[in-house]
């Protein structure tokens, strides 16, 4: 096992990978910028290096700076948590190349399925349900209009490279194509300097479904149940929970079981997420996440297993905690991500916060790195904290996270609270009549 762990992240996730290390007995290093100092993560670390000024490009993205403080706190690994470097298949060559270990899958596999068409072309060989789309890369509009036409529209321009909605349009018409293909490409290029796009069917009214796996280097690999993530604005998640309340046992085993397969052919190895959507009880593969999920928490409240604490080990070169045999699936999670945000304009607010009291009590947990005088920087993702309740049943679950969001205390800046709250009272949530598209049209009808 690793003596010493550096964690190149910041914010809650590198609060997070610190507990993991001090309980298996792991010094912790955490990197931070000047805009992050005084952060929890800085203060609670074993050790911790300062490596830039705030931009992220040139801090948190900055390898060479990382793998430099790795190498003067004499670190072994590096987890680099969730978003900035975690799905860099170029980092993760450097971090081996330079004798560490990193704490994620091998950099080919990062590489194979950060790209969406090669992704959706590997899994689809291995036997995965794909949404009906092109081959591959779109030549050019033409070639994307006529595709289609022979489909039927609407269908969905996508970026290659890159997530959260960016360089993605929905186009309803054939005369529509060739001007939303332009703006797909510009902002899939502005956002991962890549503009290769690529074609789908638009699906109107799916959930969002995602399967948590997990794979060691010893041939084991198996799923960790299902989540539902489909409450989202502009293709942003807020509220995530498991099991999901559309998905059957017998469909959650069948998908689960596939996805499983899938990573132990490819040779896959540590913590992956296989997002899907559901439309109509069917499964359509849209996109692998070769790191460890925001919404994790709600798959460890569930099956009660620490999933960075899995993946350290796995890393290390252990076999899996968990098989399928004695995995059992325990009640029902519900996670909530409170943004700095105005909930109305969903503007960024950062600032000081003055007052700090997360919801406490039987079955519920507060993963967050605030603290009342902290400052929340102007220069990262909005995300401050996460909310996440366990129950027996949903109907609980959602009884507990409706008492946490009212006791839950967060002054001096604005946040998604009011919003997550409004949402959970909906009768819609309530009963799980929900779909990807469900919160854009709640807020535009003013029915939140």
């Amino acid at each position: 096992m690793f003596k010493k762990v550096l964690i190149a992240n910041r914010g809650e996730i590198a609060l997070r990978v610190i507990r993991a290390c001090r309980e298996m007995g792991i010094a912790s290093v955490v990197v931070h910028s000047t805009a992050d100092e005084d952060a929890m993560a800085v203060r609670l670390a074993d050790e911790s290096v300062c490596i830039g000024p705030p931009a992220a490009k040139d801090s948190y993205l900055n390898a060479a700076a990382i793998l430099t403080a790795a190498s003067l706190t004499g670190a072994e690994a590096i987890h680099p948590g969730y978003g900035f470097l975690s799905e860099n298949a170029d980092f993760a060559q450097m971090v081996c190349r330079h004798g560490f270990t990193f704490i994620g899958p091998a950099p080919e596999h990062i590489a194979a399925m950060g790209n969406k068409t090669t992704a959706k072309q590997t899994v689809a060989k291995l036997g995965l349900p794909v949404v009906p789309g092109s081959d591959g890369a779109l030549a050019n509009a033409e070639e994307g209009e006529a595709l289609a036409r022979d489909m039927g529209f609407p269908v969905l321009i996508k970026a290659a490279s890159g997530g959260g909605g960016r360089g993605m349009k929905v186009v309803r018409e054939a005369g529509e194509f060739a001007a939303l293909y332009a703006q797909a490409r510009a902002e899939a290029k502005a956002c991962f300097g890549d503009d290769t796009v690529y074609l789908e069917k638009y699906l109107e009214r799916p959930r969002h479904v995602e399967v948590q796996i997990f794979a060691d280097a010893h041939g084991q690999a198996i799923h960790l149940g299902e989540r539902d993530c489909s409450i989202q604005r502009r293709h942003q998640k807020l509220i995530e929970e498991a099991p999901c309340p559309a998905v059957s046992e017998e469909k959650r085993n069948a998908i689960g079981t596939l996805a499983a397969d899938v990573v132990r052919k490819m040779g896959y190895r540590g913590a992956g997420t296989i997002e899907f959507l559901y439309e109509g009880g069917q499964f359509y593969f849209m996109e692998m996440n070769t790191r460890i999920q925001v919404e994790h928490p709600v798959t460890e409240m569930i099956i009660g297993l620490d999933l960075i604490a899995e993946q350290i080990r796995v890393a290390a070169g252990e076999s899996l905690s968990l098989t399928k045999d004695n995995l059992r699936l325990r009640g029902h999670a519900i996670e909530v991500r409170i943004n700095a945000e105005d909930p109305a304009t969903f503007a960024p607010c950062p600032g000081r916060v003055t007052q700090f009291h997360p919801a406490g009590g039987l079955g519920v947990r507060f993963d967050s790195a605030l603290y009342a005088g902290y400052r929340v920087p102007p220069h990262y993702d909005s995300m401050v904290g996460k909310l996440i309740v366990h129950g027996t049943t949903r109907t609980e679950a959602l009884s507990r996270l409706r008492r946490a969001l009212a006791e839950t205390v967060i002054d001096g800046i604005k946040t998604t609270l009011p919003l997550a709250a409004r949402i959970v009272d909906h009768p819609d949530f309530a009963t799980g009549a929900y779909d990807i598209h469900w919160l854009e049209r709640a807020l535009e009808a003013g029915d939140l």
